[in-house]
């Protein structure tokens, strides 16, 4: 069994490659000055496409250090919850480009179906196993069971998932290629939210894990297609 230490080290590790190759293609602004910490939302008197700037007298190292991340959050009906950090709650990440998240679910919970209209999110996971996709404008899915240390990417846009599928919670951290990616769930509106209908979706995703192939036509989703037409 690999120790703790090891799997910190992947993070880690994770995250340099993420930062450094999701600047190389980032959807937000390029900065054009060192560093541009953002003034707290609350406190602007104007509104720009994204956040003013701290005098650069008043720029402290604490502008690029948060703990935004150090715990879940609560989770929702599906068992799951999701934090994301940008730019507004961690003021060093503007004109970066970047934030960063964590999604936490409990055995057999699910991250249901949602989108990132301003970003492509890149997930490491820390803790558990889990079932992780994303269907694209075919409906046409595209998921993997992911251990400890793997890495999956959704794509800008497409809707995603994952379904904490193994004998203990899970556990990712994501980064996104835009300082405010955005978060637009069908649940509130498009999916019926009965214990049935939820376990009946979380079925259908574990079944189709097993084909480990792209599946045409094998998760038809009226939603979706209703969406992505």
């Amino acid at each position: 069994m690999k120790s703790f230490a090891y799997y910190y080290y992947l993070f880690f590790l994770f995250m340099f490659v993420a930062l450094t190759n999701l600047q190389i293609g980032s959807s937000d602004c390029d900065n054009l000055q060192d560093t541009c910490p953002a003034v707290p939302p609350k406190t602007q008197t104007i509104f720009i496409n994204g956040l003013p700037c701290k005098n650069p007298a008043n720029v402290t190292a604490q502008d690029f250090k948060t703990d935004g991340l150090s715990n879940p959050g609560t989770a929702d009906i599906f068992g799951a919850s999701i934090k994301i950090v940008g730019a507004a709650e961690f003021s060093g990440l503007n004109t970066l480009g970047l934030s960063i998240g964590r999604t936490d679910m409990d055995r057999d919970g699910l991250d249901n179906f949602h989108y990132h209209p301003r970003a492509t999110e890149m997930i490491f996971v820390s803790k558990g196993a889990l079932i992780a996709g994303f269907i694209d404008t075919k409906n046409q899915i595209f998921q993997k069971y992911l251990r400890v240390g793997d890495v999956f990417v959704f794509p800008k846009g497409l809707f995603h998932f994952s379904l904490s599928h193994g004998f203990e919670d899970a556990t990712f951290f994501s980064v996104f290629n835009s300082q405010n990616p955005g978060l637009v769930s069908l649940n509130p509106t498009y999916f019926d939210h009965t214990l049935e209908s939820i376990e009946k979706l979380k079925r259908r995703i574990v079944s189709l894990s097993k084909l480990e192939v792209p599946d045409v036509a094998g998760f038809y989703s009226p939603e979706l297609e209703s969406i992505y037409s």
